[in-house]
């Protein structure tokens, strides 16, 4: 008898990708003309950190709101034996206090960007509500790999807990934020925050969470080529992050890919959003019904022709405005008028 030895199974295939949003398509065009969905490679990650020529990095005099917010940077202790961290404080003035705080963690697919990238909207989020906002500057890989960059955004919440008296911020309202590999990073501080008995967290806000390193989910292989992040641009964060050879294999921890959390209860109430076409999509729809599965609250929004960012690069979109709505909203009811 002939014994054969096969691999894994082929994954099943997919449909063609879900069109994007009428509004939304003509600026996909624009934005691939100049950065293709594959821009971000190992050879590349140094060039995509400069600045991008016309656009600025929003400065404290933009982030005050006209005076309505005292901003500062302050050098907190990092991990130990680690550099210190550097928190962006956009605290709120002529306010009863003490007030709630979001704490932010940027994204940038775990390689670019700093405490200032994505700060503004999130300042649209807060400053109705007089809410501060705390945004961490995390190492970066593939400099800093896993699990540096989640520990990083720890220690920053953990000093910003013990300071919240002398910040006038209410350590027992305080959301943690994140967007695409923020949204990652977010979900794994509040999963270090359950499972070290850390610093309580009102909730997590997590916009195109960047979630599972496997990068083999139907959204990833229907996304391939297409939008402004597809799978190869993830495969490239995801390495830099674990290390070639790490990504998707066994032993992953969850803290760098909550997706690969075995268990999902006693996390903080959670808000998830994604577009319908991205590659992010069915990994974030997976992780809210596996909170809910575990007995947790979520609400998860899929916008339909929605790509990686959109809100933020097509703000004026009717889908756009309707996606910061849902957002402002579930931070109300978290936070309270």
């Amino acid at each position: 008898m002939t014994s054969h030895v096969t691999g894994p199974s082929p994954l099943p295939p997919v449909g063609p990708p879900p069109p994007f949003d009428p509004e939304l398509a003509p600026v996909v065009d624009v934005l691939t003309s100049t950065r293709p969905p594959d821009a971000y490679r190992p050879d590349t990650i140094v060039r995509m950190r400069r600045p991008v020529p016309g656009v600025p990095a929003p400065t404290d005099e933009l982030l005050s709101r006209e005076g309505a917010y005292r901003v500062e940077e302050r050098s907190v202790p990092g991990p130990a034996g680690a550099p210190d961290v550097s928190l962006l404080l956009c605290l709120p003035r002529h306010v009863r206090t003490p007030v709630p705080a979001v704490y932010f963690v940027h994204g940038g697919g775990m390689i670019v960007g700093d405490n200032r990238f994505g700060l503004p909207e999130v300042l649209d989020l807060a400053a109705p509500l007089g809410t501060a906002v705390v945004s961490v500057e995390y190492r970066l890989a593939p400099e800093t790999p896993h699990p540096g960059p989640v520990e990083d955004c720890y220690a920053g919440l953990l000093w910003l807990s013990e300071h919240a008296e002398e910040l006038d911020l209410d350590p027992g309202r305080v959301v943690v934020a994140g967007m695409s590999a923020g949204g990652g990073l977010a979900a794994g501080v509040a999963l270090l925050a359950r499972d070290r008995g850390g610093p309580a967290i009102a909730g997590q806000l997590l916009l195109s969470p960047m979630l599972d390193d496997r990068n083999d989910s139907p959204s990833a292989r229907q996304m391939r080529g297409r939008g402004v992040w597809d799978s190869r641009s993830n495969e490239t964060g995801w390495n830099a992050l674990l290390g070639e050879g790490v990504r998707g294999g066994p032993g992953v921890s969850a803290y760098a890919a909550p997706a690969r959390a075995a268990d999902l209860s006693g996390l903080p109430p959670t808000f998830i959003d994604v577009g319908s076409a991205e590659t992010f999509r069915d990994e974030d729809v997976a992780f809210a019904s596996r909170l809910w599965q575990a007995g947790g609250r979520g609400e998860l929004h899929v916008w339909p022709g929605g790509f990686h960012g959109f809100d933020v690069v097509a703000p004026s979109a009717a889908i756009s405005r309707d996606a910061v709505a849902a957002r402002a909203a579930w931070l109300r009811r978290q936070l309270g008028e």
